[in-house]
């Protein structure tokens, strides 16, 4: 059998490993930008549950005693936890309108979050990013246990 010679291209030589060069440099762009935008996904499925905990919270607020909000095991602030972790106690507020009521002369409860920080990964460049704030106002439903209890909010 005869044997075939290929010669190669002049400069093929030194043309060896550039594709994996080439991958390596746009590859870490490509992955940066796709973490990036998956980042972003999360940052906006977070600010969508801060507006759904606050809607939580503001139902949980009007039908639970007023008197459960100065408690240290606040109902309301527990249930937007657990729907929103990140969130700490020193970002909600739960207003009682007009200021100073008791159960039997609130119109309203408002309940907001505000300095809400989201911790992203994007590679090579991390940062914080603040939410906006978020307000629910609804009105007044009970705001008074029966019988000392109320199984809504315990």
């Amino acid at each position: 059998m005869n044997r075939l010679n290929i010669h190669r291209l002049p400069g093929a030589r030194r043309q060896r490993g550039v594709a994996a060069l080439e991958f390596a440099l746009i590859s870490t762009v490509f992955f940066t930008l796709l973490i990036g935008i998956m980042e972003m996904g999360r940052v906006l499925f977070y600010w969508n549950t801060a507006g759904e905990a606050t809607r939580m919270g503001a139902r949980v607020a009007v039908v639970c005693d007023i008197n459960s909000s100065q408690n240290a095991n606040n109902p309301v602030i527990r249930d937007m936890q657990q729907l929103l972790p990140i969130l700490q106690p020193s970002n909600v507020t739960v207003t009682y309108a007009p200021a100073g009521c008791d159960a039997t002369s609130c119109t309203s409860v408002t309940v907001s979050i505000a300095n809400v920080a989201v911790n992203t990964v994007v590679p090579f460049v991390p940062f914080n990013l603040t939410m906006p704030p978020f307000s629910t106002r609804l009105p007044r439903e009970s705001l008074n246990s029966v019988g000392g209890t109320n199984p809504t909010c315990s």
